[in-house]
């Protein structure tokens, strides 16, 4: 049985302090603990000022310019991840490791490893968690499970220990503290940390039981500036419900392959928010997380490429649960947006720096996708009104604000924009070989909708709220018997 921790006042204290103050003390402008630096506040409000002077005293041309900048951004924004999709289509594009090569490392090669696992209000998911973990096919001696539980959190810290948790776990209480962040906790945890890897999994995660394995492999044969190996994440209850299908699909052509396309072009990475495998040295040399960022892992893969180093992206899959219900996925929706716009506006209040840094490509790839997914979505709700009205009434003024020279490249951002989306959706549908997810595939502009919802409360709550952590609920899913695997059709890559 593995002993809880029992770490004296002071060392609680440091630890606490160290959790929610180390990145801010060490250099406060790579903290999110503020949404808007002075300069960047002041620049939003005197743009917000001539927006609205120039829309009173000249409606139809700042309306023009407007629906030409957002046009522009639609255009690059489909081009780029067209760019970003080819590239992660080969098949070299994801580290393979065989199951005879993970095997064949002798344990006394393997490196350490720590496994964090932070969890709150998670009662319906501890069995679960303790036969995920008791699968991982790892030497005992060189594996550390923390389980990061707030000391507050008194339901899961009992079902915790009626379940037996501590054969496989150590148990870590979490100061009560603001913020209340997934990496405050993970900051926390790292004090009792001591392995050479670290690496995240949700409490309701299922990780493939030979990923620590590969992930070691993985390491050893790449080069030391790669400090993080990206597991691929997929969900368990794909066909519960059509949300559950959009999520899956979504999930497929990203860690599939938007995400090896991101590596091979050498940009920032967005990390999923489990499954990422980090060298304990650089994760101390740049920081550990921020707590104050409700993306801490999109945040901690733009500071690994900001300071030289690189994300592999490997062929092993954790599971997931994916959101069945409407109202926990746009909980959980909304805040990813608002951590995109929060570590966006972070790695830009240096933008000369950080364009430096990882180059003037990798910089518009990091703006297109940290600020343009969010921004884009909700720009999406304003241009589907404009295109009801016109279709209900066609008021003249729709049809002034869309000449020519914007109107075509809008009309092939509508058609040819939206058959390529639904084109990666089919990709997506097709890497999970499930043929019950083409209906998610088809009806996906209904999913569009969803997101737009959810940038819209996002941009608020980033306004007024933006530290604020909004709790996603565990233990809904119902998994469908899925069916066998599907021979490759000969001559597609992967």
């Amino acid at each position: 049985m593995t002993e809880s921790p029992q770490p004296t006042p002071e060392f609680r204290e440091r630890a606490l302090h160290d959790a929610v103050n180390g990145l801010r003390e060490r250099d406060p402008m790579a903290s999110a603990s503020r949404a808007f630096v002075p300069w960047q506040r002041n620049l939003l409000l005197a743009i917000a000022a001539v927006a609205v002077v120039c829309l009173a005293f000249f409606p139809i041309p700042t309306l023009i310019v407007a629906t030409a900048l957002s046009t522009i951004a639609y255009v690059l924004t489909l081009i780029d991840r067209l760019i970003i999709f080819r590239r992660g289509l080969p098949a070299e594009a994801i580290h393979t490791v065989s199951d005879e090569e993970a095997l064949a490392i002798p344990d006394a090669d393997l490196p350490t490893y720590t496994v964090l696992m932070p969890a709150y209000d998670e009662t319906e998911v501890i069995a679960q968690l303790i036969a995920a973990m008791s699968a991982l096919d790892y030497p005992k001696e060189k594996l550390q499970i923390l389980l990061l539980l707030e000391e507050d959190d008194t339901t899961t810290i009992e079902a915790a220990a009626a379940a037996g948790v501590d054969e496989v776990a150590t148990v870590v209480l979490v100061p009560a503290a603001d913020p209340r962040t997934k990496p405050k906790a993970c900051n926390y945890g790292l004090h009792f940390a001591t392995g050479d890897i670290v690496t995240i999994y949700d409490a309701e995660d299922i990780p493939e039981p030979l990923q620590l394995r590969r992930v070691a492999a993985t390491f050893a044969r790449l080069d030391p500036k790669v400090a993080c190996v990206q597991a691929k994440l997929a969900f368990r209850n794909g066909t519960q419900n059509l949300l559950t299908g959009w999520f899956t699909v979504e999930y497929g052509v990203w860690f599939s392959y938007l995400l090896p396309g991101l590596m091979r072009i050498k940009a920032p990475i967005p990390l999923g928010g489990t499954s990422n495998h980090l060298r304990r040295a650089v994760l101390d040399e740049i920081g550990a997380w921020d707590p104050f960022n409700v993306t801490e892992d999109a945040d901690l893969g733009v500071r690994i490429a900001a300071e030289g180093y690189k994300t592999a992206v490997l062929d092993s899959t954790t599971l997931e649960e994916a959101n069945s219900d409407a109202i926990n996925w746009l909980r959980q929706r909304s805040r990813w947006y608002k951590g995109y716009l929060q570590t966006w506006l972070v790695h830009t209040r240096r933008p000369v720096r950080l364009w430096r840094q990882i180059g003037p490509l990798a910089f518009l790839r990091f703006t297109l996708l940290l600020a343009g997914t969010p921004i884009i979505a909700c720009l999406n709700m304003v241009f589907w009104f404009i295109t009801l009205t016109w279709l209900l009434g066609q008021p003249i003024a729709i049809g002034q604000i869309f000449p020519p020279l914007v109107y075509y490249p809008a009309l092939i951002c509508l058609v040819f924009g939206n058959a390529v989306t639904i084109f990666l959706n089919l990709v997506g549908c097709r890497e999970g070989r499930d043929p019950r997810l083409l209906l998610a595939c088809l009806t996906v502009p209904l999913y569009w909708l969803l997101m737009s919802i959810a940038a819209i409360k996002g941009c608020w709550q980033l306004l007024h709220n933006p530290s604020y952590w909004e709790k996603t609920f565990h233990g809904l899913d119902e998994p469908a018997p899925q069916p066998g695997p599907e021979p490759e059709p000969a001559g597609v890559p992967r």
